[in-house]
């Protein structure tokens, strides 16, 4: 059974050794809604709160997002796309590598630009978070982007081999 999103927060915060009160404080939210989420009495947290607690106990925002039904999870491929991608037959699995590896070859160029841009220039605290928060998601969107690629190779080699295995047999 997958864990709640209460639970998983639960969990990474006693991991970080954060009591709710030091969490809710770092986090700035309410110690009620913390309570609240980690009982699961909140079933489904705002976003934002998400982000805020997800930035001290080291999950991805992504993963509570998905944890908590608002988003779908993509690091450990989820089993609809990787069905999909391992369904992919020919033509559809170079066109999906050549698709795939392009955006994550511009993804690293975005966050690598941001990173720099981080370092050079000055920001007001909301710009640097949203460019950081940017950063969170495209690497995000790189580490999902490598798993597609594995599955989509592993899916070649096995139509290379099933090939080599039927024209053996012939």
């Amino acid at each position: 059974m997958n864990e709640s999103v209460g639970e998983i927060i639960a969990k990474a915060r006693e991991s970080k050794g954060l009591s709710k009160r030091e969490l809710s404080r770092l986090a700035k939210i309410s110690d009620t809604e913390l309570a609240r989420i980690e009982s699961g009495e909140r079933e489904i947290p705002n976003p934002k709160t998400l982000r805020k607690i997800s930035k001290h106990i080291d999950v991805n925002y992504n993963d509570l997002m998905y944890a908590a039904g608002l988003g779908f999870q993509v690091t450990n491929l989820n089993p609809f796309l990787r069905d999909y991608y391992e369904g992919l037959k020919g033509k559809q699995i170079d066109d999906a590598l050549v698709n795939t590896t392009g955006s994550k070859e511009n993804w690293e160029e975005l966050v690598k630009s941001f990173k720099e841009k981080l370092k050079d220039e000055n920001f007001t605290d909301l710009e640097r978070e949203v460019m950081e928060q940017t950063i969170e998601d495209t690497e995000y969107q790189i580490t999902t982007a490598e798993e597609i690629i594995r599955v989509l190779l592993s899916a070649k080699n096995n139509e290379k081999k099933e090939r080599f295995d039927f024209n053996d047999k012939k």
